[in-house]
């Protein structure tokens, strides 16, 4: 019965799905959200070492293989392409206009440069094939390796931007090799152009000759039949005669379109009055008058609705607004009528008049066609026969203008800047070598030092975890190296006048340390109490994911700045598996917990007090036994109600959530459980598999408390930064 009640009143103060920290009721670990910019900062600033040494050695080695490379020289021959230098002497093309092709013109150029028509010759005479071949292929056929396309790999053709230069550059460990290669690409590259223009000229020449006979035949037939076609028609000029008929059908077609275009709009007004559509009437003209009989009906209907509410269906007042109602609503149903008779009367005429005109425009066009149809064929043969004569005449004239360009050597493309042997190599460039390594160097670095801080399944960044989780981080504890060897009971032999004297007797920074913790300690608990003003907290479960995250540690000191701030405080050691109280605070094992669940004593009679702090009693796990977990619940549940009415706080110190079914009882004999996480250590899927199964059940989740915070773990150990070394002294 008790159970009950307990667990009833903790859950009419509950929200009814999510806890406190907003996680959902599911047991699956919430979206982790992603690594923010100052995260990675401090990611960086972590392994800066690692980083600083990964780069030095990548850059000495980078200069180091630098210096050992073979020098490359690299020559360069400018070509001027002018597009404005015509390369025939007569004829079309001796007096072009500026282009706008020359992107795609120059293109084409360099395309030409690299063909091997251009390179055979140069690579044949300085013996580059084998000079770039790094070793010979003993398989490969000498046959076909001199017959296959020359590609030159050390070569490289550009264009400088927005110019008509092209440069051509070769590289060679041989600065003399390098500038004669370049130079010789460049004539053989003039001479190529040269002689397939001059071939060019040379085929259209032979063509053209070959088709003057051909065309002269065909000049002559057209020229025949458009005489002979001329005789047929005699004196009728097909063009004059068909003048007016054609203005005819034009001015025929623009009427039918427009009756086409009326009959359309009325048909379409008709469907709406057919179909009873109270839309017909708006479109028909008749909205305003339709309107008027409709607000009047609408008034009418009022007034019959107030006379029915005060005469009797014989009373002549009802009688008179029944039938003005019943006028209104025949005077409008008459005027649909009307309006639906007057539409079906126009669209019959619209639909008359659209054929009546089809049939002229049909009629008209028939004779129109009739009368064109020798004017189309006399037009035909008229262009035909002009079309022959105008060839035959200019094929005559580029047959005389191929014979003289023939041998007309001027050329657009030229020679600007012939190439020359370089004073020093282009590579290795040892200082972009070593930039470049610097840059790559330092960037795969700090993506390895973030992505391995990204892909740590461990929490330990406060603000991190409240992302990754969505839960409230309430506390961070900061790493106190001496932890193990302070001992609460020296907290506990301070009195309220110097309650720092066993701190000042340790050395400086140890005690700076400790004290630092204990400040953390009273600021959680400022967070925990102060945070709800609504409902004050009697009791709290203190509980971790996994054992060795000091929740003991915490609980304990959590009680005692408690019971400092002079309220009274209980605190019970719940892990009966592997009780921590005792060893915290330096009781010796005695009667406890267990044997007040195997109701062997009263919980009052085996309370521990301690000197120096009358405010705390001290309830330890006692002997436990195989069955005594099983007796957590509605013992537990009374014990804690009743010793909420003596203290002002009762801390719970519980087992680990993962693997044990205890704390999951004692979380809802409690007003609220605070979850202990060790930072660097506790993974963030058990963690957020704790909260997700404390939610479960209903549980006041007040928050998460990162323990052993410190700045190799978190960006946000900034405890040892703001009070001065002096202030520890005192």
């Amino acid at each position: 019965m008790a159970q009950h009640e307990m667990q009833s009143r903790h859950s009419q103060n509950l929200p009814a799905v999510t806890s406190a920290a907003g996680l959902p009721r599911e047991s699956e670990a919430p979206p982790l959200t992603h690594l923010p910019l100052t995260s990675s900062v401090w990611a960086v600033r972590r392994h800066r070492w690692k980083i600083l040494t990964f780069v030095a050695a990548s850059v000495i080695a980078t200069i180091v293989i630098s210096k050992r490379l073979t020098p490359i020289y690299e020559s360069t021959a400018t070509v001027d392409v002018d597009r404005d230098v015509p390369t025939r002497i007569v004829g079309q093309e001796s007096r072009r206009d500026a282009m706008n092709d020359s992107d795609q013109f120059l293109a084409t150029q360099i395309a030409l440069i690299q063909s091997d028509s251009v390179l055979r010759p140069v690579s044949e005479q300085y013996h580059l094939r084998e000079a770039e071949r790094d070793a010979p292929d003993p398989v490969a056929d000498p046959v076909l390796l001199h017959d296959a396309p020359v590609i030159l790999k050390r070569l490289k053709v550009t264009r400088p931007p927005n110019t008509y230069l092209l440069k051509i550059s070769y590289q060679s460990p041989d600065p003399w090799l390098a500038a004669a290669v370049a130079n010789g690409i460049a004539k053989s590259y003039l001479d190529h152009t040269y002689s397939i223009r001059f071939r060019s000229s040379e085929r259209l020449s032979s063509f053209m000759e070959t088709q003057q006979d051909e065309l002269k035949a065909k000049m002559e037939r057209s020229s025949e039949a458009l005489a002979k076609f001329e005789r047929e028609l005699n004196v009728i000029n097909p063009e004059e005669k068909t003048s007016i008929i054609s203005a005819r059908v034009l001015q025929l077609n623009s009427e039918y379109t427009s009756a086409q275009a009326d009959r359309v709009r009325r048909e379409a007004l008709y469907n709406l009055t057919k179909s009873g559509s109270p839309n017909a009437v708006q479109v028909s003209g008749q909205s305003e008058s339709l309107n008027k009989l409709i607000e009047k009906l609408n008034d009418a209907q009022q007034k019959f609705t107030a006379t029915k509410l005060h005469y009797a269906a014989n009373h002549p007042e009802y009688k008179r607004a029944a039938a003005q109602v019943a006028e209104l609503e025949r005077e409008i149903g008459q005027m649909r009528q009307d309006v639906a008779s007057r539409v079906r009367l126009e669209y019959e005429g619209a639909v008359n008049r659209e054929g009546i005109l089809e049939k002229a425009v049909a009629q008209t066009k028939a004779e129109f066609d009739r009368l064109n149809a020798r004017s189309f064929e006399y037009q035909e043969l008229k262009r035909e026969a002009e079309a022959d004569k105008k060839l035959y005449a200019e094929l005559i004239q580029k047959i005389r203008e191929a014979g003289i360009n023939a041998g007309f050597q001027s050329s657009s493309i030229r020679i600007a800047d012939p190439a020359r042997p370089a004073l020093k190599p282009v590579f290795p460039r040892t200082g972009l070598n070593a930039l470049l390594a610097f840059l790559l160097s330092s960037l795969l670095a700090i993506s390895l030092a973030i992505v391995s801080d990204v892909a740590s399944l461990s929490v330990r960044d406060p603000e991190l975890v409240s992302k990754q989780l969505h839960t409230e981080v309430i506390g961070s504890l900061p790493t106190v190296r001496s932890l193990r060897s302070y001992s609460a009971a020296t907290a506990l032999n301070a009195g309220a006048d110097n309650k720092w004297r066993d701190l000042i007797s340790l050395r400086g920074s140890v005690r700076q340390n400790l004290r630092q913790y204990e400040e953390s300690i009273q600021t959680l608990l400022n967070t925990v109490m102060l945070a709800d003003f609504d409902r004050r907290l009697r009791s709290v479960m203190i509980t971790s994911a996994a054992p060795f995250e000091g929740k003991s540690t915490v609980a304990s000191h959590f009680a005692i700045a408690h019971a400092r701030n002079g309220n009274r405080t209980l605190l019970i050691d719940g892990d009966l598996r592997r009780p921590s109280v005792q060893r915290v605070l330096g009781i010796e094992a005695g009667a406890g917990l267990a044997d007040v669940l195997a109701s062997a004593v009263s919980w009052k009679d085996v309370l521990v007090k301690r000197p120096g702090l009358d405010n705390l009693d001290v309830l330890l796990a006692g002997s436990a036994s195989v069955r005594t977990p099983e007796l957590i619940g509605p013992q537990l549940s009374s014990l804690i109600e009743e010793a909420e009415g003596h203290y002002d706080l009762v801390v719970l110190d519980s087992p680990p959530v993962q693997g044990f079914p205890e704390p999951l009882r004692m979380a809802t004999t409690v007003d609220g459980v605070m979850v202990v996480a060790l930072a660097g250590r506790t993974s963030r899927k058990a963690l957020a598999a704790t909260l997700s199964a404390l939610t479960r059940l209903r549980a006041h989740v007040l928050g998460l408390v990162l323990n052993q915070v410190s700045a190799s773990t978190s960006e946000t150990a900034y405890y040892a930064y703001y009070q001065s070394k002096d202030y520890y002294k005192a």
